[in-house]
């Protein structure tokens, strides 16, 4: 993964190892990640078990993502002399401890304090797998290689609410926990088995700097303050919906059951499909327009998800998740070069942001959700994407 084992490859070569890595990072993001959003599937069930709302509940289940901002925190802080590889695989192998205590739980405190456990590994795991990538990769690279650990969100998002939902309806809520902590294990030996350590010369700048300077640099840049705001707006976006569509699909006139509700997620295949393609979209469209774009993109899936038909609130669905994953992508790619120093500082401070936003939008669009209605709560998302479209005007085209 070098830059001098690049350079030395024929043509043929390169192809071939750039789908190997591209692969292999997606993965890494699948098995990292699919704790996350899987539980979500199973919100209904959940709401019974416990005996709690809908806000309550969804609430607690993305508690993972107050972890997942703490963690994004102290990483950017004290993370920069870590070895990434040992960092990830020893995170990947903690959060198989939370993932199966959430098997035996029946109090709704202890679930939602086990959550932000998991989303405190989680994030560290996701922090440092950025920061590699930045180090390993070229830049001209790295926005591929960025889109490559998104795509792999997305399949956690499909495949691990698909999953979820059909473990849990089969054969019950605790064994799909436990299901989830093998995963956890498996992440963790596969990051051990293919990702190699960093060598000293790739943490040379990393010496001598205190966690203030690591994250003064950052914070002083426009640019980046702007990818920490649009990360926090899209995740607020992201989590606010689907989370609380769930609610919608359960009850008349589309009353769909658990396990239809599962196969719901079908809707974030398209997503897989055109991740990939950030590269691509901020190559010939530049971030400003490119972030626009899409979410312009979620902006019209959102509006659809007002409708009592359910193959348009499918497709709304379908082009939400497309939307606000491409821009995530773009994002994330744009932090990646434009933090030519203080990589990790600027990808802890990224995913703090980032999952603050989701925790905000569990909240917010939980009380609108149980006080006002949905119609009010597409209104307050559609005005967020906004927002995120407005601050991407600071967004310059990458240098070449």
């Amino acid at each position: 993964m070098t830059t001098s084992e690049q350079t030395e490859m024929t043509p043929l070569h390169n192809v071939a190892a750039d789908s190997w890595r591209f692969g292999l990072v997606a993965l890494i993001a699948f098995l990292t990640l699919v704790d996350l959003f899987a539980t979500q599937a199973i919100l209904p069930s959940l709401v019974i078990k416990f005996g709690v709302s809908r806000a309550t509940m969804g609430f607690a289940v993305n508690a993972s993502t107050f972890g997942m901002a703490v963690a994004g925190i102290a990483v950017a802080l004290f993370g920069r002399g870590i070895d990434r590889r040992n960092g990830i695989w020893i995170s990947l192998a903690i959060l198989a401890i939370p993932t199966t205590l959430l098997s035996q739980t029946d109090s709704i405190v202890v679930f939602a304090l086990l959550r932000v456990a998991q989303g405190l590994c989680m994030s560290t795991a996701f922090t440092l797998t950025m920061a590699y990538l930045a180090e390993h990769f070229s830049a001209r690279q790295t926005t591929s290689a960025l889109a490559a650990y998104v795509t792999g969100n997305v399949a956690s998002n499909f495949f691990g609410r698909l999953m979820s939902a059909a473990v849990a309806d089969t054969f019950g809520i605790s064994t799909n926990f436990l299901t989830f902590a093998a995963l956890n294990l498996s992440g963790a030996a596969l990051v051990w088995f293919t990702l190699q350590k960093a060598s000293a010369a790739m943490r040379v700048d990393t010496v001598d700097q205190s966690a203030r300077a690591s994250w003064k640099g950052p914070l002083e840049n426009a640019e980046l303050r702007a990818c920490f705001a649009i990360g926090f707006l899209i995740l607020f976006v992201f989590i606010g919906t689907f989370t609380y569509v769930n609610f919608q699909l359960v009850v008349p006139p589309l009353s769909l059951s658990p396990m239809a509700l599962g196969l719901i997620y079908f809707v974030f295949l398209p997503s897989m499909l055109t991740t990939p393609l950030a590269g691509r979209v901020t190559a010939g469209l530049g971030p400003r327009i490119g972030i626009g774009a899409t979410l312009a993109m979620a902006i019209v899936g959102l509006l659809l998800l007002l409708t009592t038909s359910l193959p348009i609130v499918l497709a709304g669905m379908a082009l939400v998740a497309m939307g606000t994953f491409l821009a995530q992508a773009i994002a994330t790619g744009h932090v990646g070069r434009t933090a030519s120093r203080d990589r990790t500082a600027a990808s802890g401070i990224y995913l703090a942001s980032y999952y603050g936003g989701g925790l905000a939008g569990s909240f917010v669009i939980g009380q609108i959700y149980d006080r006002i209605g949905w119609t009010a709560c597409v209104a307050v998302l559609v005005a967020f994407l906004a927002g995120a479209i407005a601050v991407a005007r600071v967004l310059q085209p990458p240098k070449t």
